[in-house]
């Protein structure tokens, strides 16, 4: 059909990719351009095509299929991928509209009847005011993340609530999530040389699945810190039912109203990106300050390269606004200026990726309960979250390392033993 809304969309893509379609294409009237054997968009509406035209890319793109009004059928993992191999052999000219592009745009949208006010964004996207990494606006920027409620992530994670990249020390069948989490939880306190009567403290604490570890299996006391409500909630209820109250304080509170107390460690697990590049000296400057000559800190933290740091976007928008993700050499840059010997660094990449589709399986398995929970079109954030994320992890584009770090006596002494014995 040479005149259908497809045929006369797929040669303008091709055109603007510098390549042939990697994906199908289908519009709202039934007809289908593409290979025959991927993974097929589906634009259901005029105004898929008009959230592309105000916001060209992967914002526009993220918006239609987030509202609805664009949806993959097929594998959306192999959508993805597909897309970034053009990416990485350099097909793909990044979707960026000249001049002449723009005019054409145009004349195709008036043709196809898209022309008209910009869509609203969904209501999922987040609108956060103030200066970048003050005190109120990181607080709102935790809360778009991890205020969703605790319902929704107790039924996408595992019992111990630990939403960080678990340590998968098994191939075996019967190995799951919850064992694995286990592994990183036990994992940590060893690399940190926990002991009873030590003092933990864990800065960006989440649903307090370390504190309650550590200090059931190692006997330490321990104070943790965030600012999601609703995860503080959550920890003192968990306090309460392990009966943990006079041996773990949780508060909410930003590792910048810490005041001086002495740890004997401190650890502070996927925290860190959202602090901001400008306020990593004073953060990774707080957590030398809060620990004893000879004190160990476990570094959990996810790197990016140079593009994206925000993660593209989709995450700044509606997944994790403020973040900052940077190379694994500049972390550990700022580490040692805040005075840290680095002992150990512990790549998980691989180990992020069976645990993002962890979770994945679980949203999908689960996706009625995740609707009724959050929306349909909450539940499609996290869909398109989730699968990209794992790709991410997968091409090498995003990692997560652990990182082992000691603030040294006076003398040089760090009191760490000759071998890895957390091995």
């Amino acid at each position: 059909m040479p005149n259908s809304p497809a045929s006369r969309l797929a040669p303008f893509v091709e055109r603007l990719l510098g390549g042939a379609l990697p994906v199908g294409l289908r519009t709202w009237d039934g007809v289908r351009a593409g290979p025959p054997d991927a993974p097929t968009v589906v634009l259901r509406n005029r105004r898929a095509l008009r959230r592309l035209l105000y916001a060209p890319g992967e914002l526009g793109l993220a918006r239609a299929y987030v509202s609805g009004d664009l949806d993959v059928e097929g594998d959306l993992a192999d959508g993805f991928r597909r897309i970034w191999a053009l990416t990485r052999s350099g097909a793909v000219r990044g979707a960026k509209l000249g001049p002449r592009d723009w005019a054409e745009a145009l004349r195709l949208a008036v043709s196809l009847g898209v022309v008209g006010p910009p869509p609203a964004p969904p209501a999922e996207e987040a609108r956060l005011s103030g200066k970048l990494h003050t005190l109120l606006r990181d607080k709102s920027a935790i809360a778009h993340h991890y205020d969703l409620g605790n319902a929704f992530y107790q039924l996408l994670m595992d019992e111990s609530m630990a939403y960080s990249s678990a340590y998968w020390t098994s191939e075996d069948e019967g190995y799951d999530l919850e064992q694995a989490q286990w592994d990183k939880l036990e994992l940590i306190c060893r690399k940190l040389g926990l002991r009873p009567g030590m003092r933990l403290l864990d800065v960006g604490c989440g649903w307090g699945s370390l504190l309650v570890h550590a200090a059931k299996h190692h006997g330490v006391t321990a104070v943790g810190i965030t600012l999601s409500a609703e995860q503080l909630q959550h920890v003192r209820g968990r306090l309460v039912q392990h009966d943990l109250e006079d041996r773990v304080e949780v508060r909410r509170q930003d590792y910048r109203e810490l005041a001086d107390e002495p740890f004997d460690a401190v650890a502070s697990i996927e925290m860190g990106e959202h602090v901001g590049e400008e306020n990593y000296p004073e953060y990774t400057r707080t957590l030398y300050r809060m620990l004893r000559p000879t004190g160990r800190l476990v570094l959990q933290q996810m790197s990016r390269g140079a593009v994206a740091p925000g993660g593209g976007a989709f995450i700044e928008r509606y997944i994790a606004p403020d973040m900052t993700m940077r190379p694994l050499s500049r972390t550990l840059g700022h580490l040692e200026t805040a005075g840290f010997e680095i002992r150990d660094v512990h790549a998980l990449r691989e180990h992020y990726v069976r645990t993002v589709r962890a979770w994945e399986k679980t949203l999908e398995t689960n996706w009625d309960d995740v609707v009724a929970l959050i929306g349909e079109s909450g539940a499609r954030v996290w869909r398109l979250y989730l699968v990209g994320g794992a790709l991410a992890f997968e091409e090498n584009r995003m990692g997560v390392d652990q990182i082992l770090a000691v603030r040294s006596s006076d003398e040089g002494l760090s009191a760490l033993p000759a071998t890895r014995e957390w091995s």
